[in-house]
């Protein structure tokens, strides 16, 4: 019989770290038909810190090395929420020691780790996701469902927007984030949510005409090294157009997605800072009764029921985690589950180094064969 837990390793404790233990901590009470996660292992780069959060988040101990969390044998999933460019080396240790991944987005900082790492899924036999828990959000399923069945007919343009502020200013030093080690800049660290919403309302992209741009070329005198805004032509596979920007630097926003799907018989608009909610326009009616209406997430939205009785009340960031958390779990458990698995985070990743190729080369790029 099987245990009615599952161990789990944390490796990485910021931002996203923390949103792993609180999501790992929430979705047995959150979901009652799960395993119950038993939080074994933390490791951080420092001891001292590896120490304080495994107390703070609750986990019954930590290390100083990853490596000795992958091969922890209580540990059967483990959750990377490190830097970046740490991502392919602790996924491909995991998965090649029998772990389940769950991994934050973007797979990897380059094209060869990210597939490195799609080989090492398809040879384990495990789950491996990715962190992209925006499309988990009961008002972005519900919109999926309305294009599904047809609401708005056939999808023939698609908009997609994210902006945030926090490297708006031109004064601030120069972080990680301003280094070539770090990535794509605005399309791996940004472009890729988007792209995840894309790929569930209208499918994957074909081809894509990029533009990027360095609003300031230093910081603290050095040379910036990647690009904070990104802007995207998009030709989709299902034969729709599309766009999507990207922006870093833009005051004022501070966790814009943006979104607009136009079809043959109305209109959906979603923005991530109004999160529990979506717009929809029909053609039904004549030009008196025309006009958007605001659906606000409630029960009927799964599986907003899950965390709150009364519709209007709305969900978090971290609530997406939780219902992100509770999918990796359905899949490790053999039932249907709601993830980006590395299958199709590859894809992901082979578009925003398509749109990177475009921008040098300065022409449409076609994307790889993998995003079909």
């Amino acid at each position: 019989m099987a245990s009615d837990t599952i161990g789990i390793g944390l490796v990485g404790t910021g931002f996203m770290g923390k949103c792993h233990a609180l999501a790992w901590n929430a979705v047995a009470a959150t979901f009652g038909e799960t395993r119950r996660p038993r939080l074994v292992h933390l490791a951080e780069a420092r001891g001292d810190l590896a120490a304080e959060r495994a107390e703070a988040f609750g986990f019954a101990r930590w290390t100083d090395d990853w490596r000795a969390l992958v091969a922890d044998p209580e540990v059967e999933v483990v959750s990377i929420a490190a830097p970046n460019p740490f991502h392919a080396d602790m996924a491909r240790a995991a998965l090649e020691a029998g772990k389940h991944v769950w991994c934050e987005k973007p797979m990897a900082t380059t094209r060869e780790d990210a597939r490195s790492m799609l080989e090492a899924w398809r040879r384990s036999g495990r789950v491996a996701a990715l962190g992209y828990n925006y499309v988990q959000n009961p008002a972005l399923r519900q919109m999926e469902e309305l294009i599904r069945d047809g609401a708005v007919g056939t999808v023939n343009h698609v908009r997609l927007e994210m902006d945030e502020d926090f490297m708006a200013d031109p004064d601030a030093p120069f972080a990680f984030k301003n280094g070539a080690e770090s990535g794509l800049g605005a399309l791996d660290d940004f472009a890729v949510h988007p792209l995840s919403i894309l790929w569930r309302l209208a499918g994957p992209v074909a081809s894509a005409m990029t533009d990027q741009a360095k609003p300031y070329a230093s910081r603290g005198g050095r040379a910036v090294e990647t690009h904070e805004i990104a802007t995207s032509l998009l030709r989709l596979r299902s034969g729709a157009s599309g766009l999507l920007t990207a922006n870093r630097a833009a005051w004022g926003r501070k966790g814009r997605i943006a979104v607009q799907v136009f079809g043959s018989r109305g209109t959906l608009l979603y923005d991530q800072e109004r999160m529990n909610e979506f717009q929809l326009f029909t053609r039904e009616g004549d030009g008196r009764t025309q006009g958007f209406r605001t659906v606000l997430s409630a029960p009927a939205h799964a599986p907003y029921g899950a965390f709150v009785p009364a519709p209007g009340h709305g969900l978090g960031f971290n609530d997406l985690k939780v219902i992100e958390a509770h999918e990796v779990l359905a899949a490790i458990e053999g039932r249907p589950a709601r993830i980006v698995d590395f299958e199709i985070g590859f894809a992901i990743e082979e578009t925003v180094h398509a749109m990177a190729r475009s921008h040098q080369l300065g022409r449409w790029v076609d994307v790889g064969p993998s995003a079909a």
